[in-house]
């Protein structure tokens, strides 16, 4: 077996993944206490110190991952997201790059590629957009229709809330979320205009409990298929496994009976 090899086997192992999982919530401790002035005071150089070494041990991972799968290191997804997170955190902090210096904190996301759950979580909303797309498409669509009719039917009487086209967007907003929708907005409506309630009622069924539960079912459903994907992985891998060993026993068996029949 290959150096290459063994560091890639090393690489995978659970010890080498936790140990970074460590690091880099340590990490994210460290930026934390880096935004509070008494804490930069009274140790701002051991901070400085720690974050470094930090960075050190992602840097020193991306090259054995590097050297572990040469140019299939970028064909994977999560291996090009490390790398930018961590190359950003390489900038130098002057002039320009100062604001790519503050996104430093951007290193916590790398517990999403070393924890298997999260990753889950985030494949299966990638795959979900396309699907959110058209009900995005669909979301809008009711938005624009709704704002133009509120405007017109409130804006002279509130038009702090729909004197235009986008405050009633906004509005609106407020209101799908349910956020002080009813005496923030909708009753003070009512006082004046006693049939408020037949357009606002539907626009929150419409909205609330009809587009935005579509949204969820499909990132709920996304996320069972890339489940289901990654368990018949597993298995293919784990019976693969299995067949690779009993053909190794049976070739060691063979090899047995051939030499025993060879010294008789």
């Amino acid at each position: 077996m290959s150096v290459r090899d063994q560091v890639a086997i090393w690489l995978e192992k659970p010890m080498f993944r936790n140990t970074i999982t460590a690091v880099i919530l340590f990490n994210a401790l460290l930026l934390g206490l880096e935004t509070s002035d008494r804490a930069t005071a009274a140790a701002g150089d051991i901070i400085r110190l720690l974050d470094m070494l930090c960075l050190s041990v992602f840097v020193v991972e991306i090259g054995l991952k590097l050297f572990a799968q040469h140019l299939r290191f970028f064909r994977s997804g999560w291996n090009l997201f490390d790398f930018t997170i961590v190359g950003v955190s390489l900038l130098p902090g002057a002039q320009v790059f100062s604001v790519l210096r503050a996104l430093r904190v951007l290193r916590l996301l790398r517990i999403i590629s070393v924890a298997p759950r999260l990753r889950r979580v985030v494949e299966g909303l990638i795959n979900a957009l396309p699907g959110m797309g058209s009900v995005f498409l669909l979301m809008g669509i009711i938005f624009y229709i709704a704002s133009v009719m509120a405007t017109k039917l409130f804006g002279v009487s509130f038009p702090e809330w729909f004197g235009s086209l986008g405050r009633s967007a906004y509005s609106l907003f407020q209101i799908m979320t349910l956020e002080s929708w009813s005496m923030g907005i909708v009753r003070p409506v009512m006082e004046i205009h006693s049939w408020a309630w037949a357009f606002f009622v539907p626009f929150i069924m419409i909205t609330t409990f009809a587009v935005v539960n579509l949204l969820v079912g499909l990132i709920v459903n996304s996320m069972q298929d890339a489940h289901s994907e990654e368990e018949t992985t597993r298995t293919d891998a784990y019976r693969d496994e299995v067949l690779l060993r009993l053909e190794a026993i049976e070739q060691s068996l063979g090899n047995r009976r051939a030499g025993e029949e060879a010294s008789k």
